[in-house]
């Protein structure tokens, strides 16, 4: 049988290593794609640490990698799309079931699987999808950019454009310039919004977010913070606050200045208790706090859309590109921050 390199997780030991196992094969509905490359993220390192579990996973032992572009390989029997063998693709994030009350009404899927998460992602030379995660890509977009489109950039998108609506002149304060906030300062700025305000306590990260097209960098550590903040917004606050690092504190600094009907968006993720100190003014100003979680499968479409055509360039986003025999150092730079990386690639 013929047998491939992954990069797999015992989720009960939280043992990561690089094995050998056999190449998938497509069923009903599938597609088996040739992995030319898969992002990097903050999730995988949750979940070889423990600190995230997969909710709806279907076996102990996974393959990680939710990030994913490359070649449709081999077709599965009874495809109902037109997918054809050499197709250039990117994998969506993962996959709804279909069959609960949520996908009923097109809202949230309740049971809604991970790829790389809930079952076997792209962290490997061969990779199944279901069809209808199939994202056929243009030939001028590089696989290393459209593998990121799906959680790094499309994650950051969701949350400016479908949980709230940033307009055009709306300030936007974005706590967390990393792999997924680096692509909001970008976003926000093709949005129109201003001024755009990036925190974060690394000067790395504040360099870039100034590169990317932030108005102004400030460390959270900083104790005229709010001040320079209120300063830049004219006294008025934030019309959004962003909170990408999913840190308590970042919380807490966001609220208090946060302006009239002013939102704060909690995108990343945490397991720490949700908290607000704030008083009396987070009511006298009619505040609010959504929750975001990833993004849909049209983002996805859109942002495809955006990069093809030049609008949206997704090159410096690209830290590094590492042979996936090497998976290890790439979770190793990641988790400590080796070369502040906004996505390492890995290349089959």
């Amino acid at each position: 049988m013929d047998t491939m390199l992954a990069g797999r997780l015992n989720l009960k030991t939280k043992k990561f290593s690089l094995e050998e196992i056999p190449i998938p094969e497509p069923g009903p509905g599938e597609v088996l794609v040739e992995v030319k490359a898969a992002g990097v993220c903050l999730s995988d390192l949750h979940l070889i640490d423990g600190s995230i579990a997969p909710l709806h996973a279907g076996a102990d032992v996974l393959t990680l990698g939710h990030e994913n572009a490359g070649v449709i390989h081999t077709l599965g029997p009874g495809l109902t799309r037109n997918l054809a063998v050499g197709t250039r693709v990117a994998l969506q994030a993962g996959q709804p079931c279909g069959m609960c009350e949520g996908c009923g009404r097109r809202g949230t899927c309740r049971q809604f699987r991970g790829r790389g998460v809930d079952y076997d992602g792209g962290w490997a030379q061969y990779t199944i999808a279901r069809e209808d995660t199939v994202v056929p890509i243009p030939d001028d977009l590089p696989f290393d950019q459209a593998a990121i489109i799906p959680d790094a950039v499309s994650t950051s998108y969701a949350a400016l454009v479908d949980t709230v609506s940033v307009r055009p002149a709306q300030s936007v304060g974005i706590w967390g310039v990393g792999g997924v906030g680096a692509h909001a300062v970008r976003l926000a700025r093709m949005m129109g919004a201003s001024p755009i305000i990036a925190v974060d306590p690394l000067l790395g990260a504040r360099q870039r977010a100034l590169a990317y097209g932030a108005d102004l960098a400030l460390d959270s550590a900083d104790e005229d913070f709010a001040a320079a903040l209120l300063a830049a917004t004219e006294g008025r606050g934030l019309d959004y606050a962003f909170d990408f690092a999913g840190v308590p504190a970042v919380r807490e600094q966001a609220s208090p200045v946060l302006g009239d009907h002013g939102a704060l968006v909690l995108v990343g993720i945490t397991t720490a208790p949700l908290t607000l100190s704030e008083r009396l003014t987070f009511n006298a100003l009619n505040k609010r706090v959504f929750g975001h979680y990833g993004s849909s499968f049209d983002h996805v479409y859109e942002l495809i859309r955006l990069a093809s055509s030049g609008r949206l360039d997704l090159a410096p986003s690209i830290t590094d590109h590492i042979p996936l025999a090497e998976a290890d150092k790439a979770v190793h730079r990641l988790a400590h921050k080796i070369g502040d990386p906004i996505r390492l690639i890995l290349v089959p």
